[in-house]
């Protein structure tokens, strides 16, 4: 076996030590104890963490690394972000969304993130964002799968070009519908977009990522016509629901017929905690609701539920550095996913889950899968979002292409969650 690439004594998300795993060809060749062969470049993991590279399933690109253009987010509101945002476009240049663009990507990289999908606006009827973030898809293929989604930011039908603008994003290679019916004047406009953007996936072929119900508001039930049009169009696996922070407020009997139409339909689940959190329940006093959807219920119906990054250092979000790790660990505490198993899953909802949503091909750690690989400084993905571990090796179809320094970390503290007895464990 002519093999490029040779990692020896990898620990696995799935717990398996003493992995070696050599990839050919740009992918998995094998994964196996001691493979009696070498590389043409090696990779001692010395029994620590390696996993498939981060995903991140639910970002906004175009508006990255904006922050202060052209004032600052005062009330920390979705509303007064959009409303910054249309302060913004105006003002954008292909140039300077590329320029902050590709510097999130550096960024994204160098922490193990190798697909990203972003939503793009829409709604300028330059479509400058789109031809930017298309170029930039271009640019960084080597080294990132960057997926599009196409966003009517100021609604569907509430905008009115956006619907026209929407087919043009699609037609220059946009490859995800997207939308935002909470947004749209009424509860019945809404819905009416809902349908109608299903209705062009459908007759395209195309995956469908809306943002859905991102309100505090739980009479805001837009997922539920999106499970029913999943249904009705043969969509089933190829959509997602991004946010559903109504959820948090709704009856808890609503809630249970709800869930069991979403798992009907097969419908992924898109949380992004970080932002949830700041800016749902900004209109209460106390006790303050969290706003993230409800994570470990949708789970447990058997539903694939997923964690974004969603924003950076934009009209919506003043923090943020690509790291998916930060991502999962406030999806733990948000969540109150602390049961072994349950942090094992807010792993996964920043790998393969948000994999699976952005229905990524030959992706993970398995023999032919393209050899993508991110070693991280833990044993176990517990360790990992405890500690937001350092990457210390970034692979890309087999090839390094970042490198960090190990970090001085206290790997052996006693009792540390990887080490814990799991019969001692209170689930939780």
């Amino acid at each position: 076996m002519d093999i490029d690439l040779l990692v020896r004594n990898a620990t696995l998300p799935d717990g398996r030590t003493g992995q070696d795993i050599a990839v050919a060809g740009g992918r998995i060749a094998a994964i196996a104890p001691a493979i009696p062969a070498a590389g043409r470049q090696e990779i001692d993991a010395g029994g620590l963490l390696v996993a498939p590279p981060f995903v991140d399933c639910h970002f906004h690109m175009d508006a990255t690394l904006s922050l202060g253009q052209p004032r600052l987010n005062r009330s920390g509101t979705l509303l007064e972000g959009i409303a910054l945002w249309g302060e913004l476009k105006p003002l954008l240049t292909h140039e300077a969304v590329v320029e902050r663009a590709l510097r999130y990507c550096d960024l994204a990289v160098a922490q193990g993130l190798l697909a990203v999908r972003s939503h793009v606006d829409v709604c300028d009827d330059r479509l400058l964002a789109v031809d930017a973030l298309l170029e930039v898809k271009r640019r960084v293929a080597p080294y990132l799968d960057l997926q599009l989604v196409a966003f009517p930011q100021d609604g569907y039908l509430r905008s009115p070009t956006a619907a026209q603008n929407l087919v043009r994003a699609l037609d220059r290679g946009v490859e995800v519908v997207g939308g935002i019916p909470h947004f749209e004047r009424t509860m019945a406009d809404g819905a009416a977009s809902v349908r109608a953007l299903c209705e062009i996936a459908a007759a395209r072929g195309l995956r469908v990522d809306m943002h859905c119900d991102e309100s505090d508001d739980p009479l805001s039930r837009h997922v539920e016509t999106l499970a029913a049009e999943t249904r009705r169009l043969g969509l089933s696996g190829r959509v997602a629901g991004s946010h559903l922070t109504s959820m948090h407020s709704m009856d808890t009997y609503y809630v249970s017929k709800l869930m069991a139409l979403m798992a009907e339909a097969a419908l992924h689940v898109v949380a992004n905690p970080l932002i949830n959190i700041v800016i749902q329940g900004r209109h209460d006093t106390y006790p303050k609701r969290r706003g993230l959807t409800r994570v470990p219920e949708l789970r447990e119906q058997g539903l694939t539920v997923a964690f974004g990054q969603d924003c950076c250092m934009d009209p919506w979000y003043s923090l943020g550095h690509a790291d998916m790790l930060d991502v999962a660990h406030m999806g733990l505490h948000v969540a109150q996913m602390t049961g072994r198993d349950a942090m094992r899953a807010c792993f996964e909802a920043v790998t393969t889950d948000a994999a699976a949503v952005m229905g990524l091909a030959d992706y993970g750690l398995h023999t032919g899968a393209h050899g993508d690989l991110v070693l991280l400084q833990a044993r176990d993905p517990i360790e990992a979002i405890r500690l937001r571990a350092t990457r210390l090796a970034v692979v890309r179809r087999g090839r390094i292409i970042a490198r960090t320094p190990p970090r001085r970390a206290a790997l052996d503290l006693e009792g540390r969650p990887g080490a814990v007895d799991p019969a001692a464990y209170a689930p939780g």
